[in-house]
């Protein structure tokens, strides 16, 4: 199991690029079956670029595309005939796309088989409930991005700054909720957590979350107050928000509706309603699946850091968003979301 604590950009690096990226609950871990190879002519489909292949990677690329169904139920051919014959699938062309990052990446047969599966069939969809958590971006946004977290989760912490970046540069078309799912591993974690939804009492999330992420080292309660403090939150208020049975039961619905999920490690992330798992560079494969669920629904993908566009409809980084039940399946365009009670004075 992992314990491990962040020193620095070095530290945040290391774990980006080792297969050590996320913090697990004992017991869990996997296989990989063998590739299998299977000759086939090489395709070549309308507005699928691969220029960029290998020889090896065109034929990989070739089989893929012959040999997997078409993402669409009611169109029982190969991904390669969906395209070729311009079938009224919006998916294929995308698909066709997304295979081309998965043999560029490395990917083995059954690694591609799986992201290929969880990216497009329609039985993947999961029902996230979003009524009352923290969420920042537009509430019209085409991609709703969920995230279960443990503050003291080192891997957490690193994906903080690619879950941010992927915001400034698809804001408003993409919109960023929170989730609490801290784990038992973690000492701090469950304490953590209900000092951050304290501090949405007050309207101050986003910061709190900012401070707990570059603090994780420091989430012993008194250094905890210490940040809210210097966040300006009414302290008294604060102590008793966060001790309260009404924060408790928060985190804890958060931490069940995850379990409902089959969460078991953090961080795990969501994109309108499907498990995102990302094999190799976290922010690359993030941003490219926030691009392509842009695409097919018909926006327009800016390019790499490039300045968002302010949307007036977007809930400020730091505030509350407007009281309402939004209550949804994630891959349609959600509610805005309630913010909890806060308990007396």
């Amino acid at each position: 199991m992992f314990s491990l604590r962040l020193a620095g950009a070095s530290v945040i690096f290391a774990l980006f690029n080792s297969q050590l990226t996320t913090c697990r609950s004992p017991g869990e871990g996997g296989s990989e079956a063998a590739p299998t190879h299977v000759e086939v002519k090489d395709v070549t489909l309308n507005g699928v670029d691969t220029s960029a292949l290998t020889g090896r990677e065109k034929s990989e690329w070739s089989r893929y595309v012959s040999e997997l169904l078409a993402p669409c139920p009611d169109q029982p051919v190969s991904l390669a005939q969906c395209v070729q014959e311009n079938r009224s699938c919006k998916q294929c062309t995308p698909a066709a796309n997304f295979l081309v990052k998965q043999v560029q990446h490395g990917r083995t047969r059954t690694q591609v088989e799986t992201a290929y599966r969880g990216r497009f069939a329609p039985d993947q969809v999961k029902n996230i409930d979003l009524d009352g958590s923290p969420s920042k971006g537009s509430t019209g946004a085409a991609v709703v991005v969920v995230e279960f977290a443990d503050f003291e989760c080192p891997h957490c912490g690193a994906m903080r700054p690619v879950i941010d970046d992927a915001f400034k540069r698809f804001d408003p078309q993409m919109r960023f909720v929170f989730k609490n799912f801290p784990l038992s591993m973690h000492q701090y974690a469950e304490k953590a957590a209900r000092a951050a939804v304290a501090a949405y009492k007050q309207n101050k999330f986003w910061e709190m979350h900012e401070q707990l992420f570059e603090h994780q080292q420091q989430l012993e309660p008194s250094n905890v107050e210490g940040l809210a403090k210097a966040l300006g939150l009414d302290m008294p208020r604060f102590i008793q928000d966060r001790d309260s049975e009404a924060t408790a039961d928060f985190v804890t619905r958060d931490r069940k509706q995850g379990e409902g999920l089959e969460i078991s490690s953090t961080p795990t992330i969501f994109i309108n309603g499907r498990h995102f798992e990302g094999a190799g560079d976290p922010k690359e494969e993030l941003e490219d699946w926030i691009a392509l669920e842009i695409q097919m629904n018909g926006g327009t993908v800016p390019p790499p850091n490039a300045a968002p566009t302010p949307a007036p409809s977007a809930a400020p980084a730091g505030s509350a968003a407007p009281a309402a039940s939004n209550k949804a399946t994630v891959k349609a365009t959600p509610t805005a979301a309630a913010k909890p009670k806060a308990s007396a004075n």
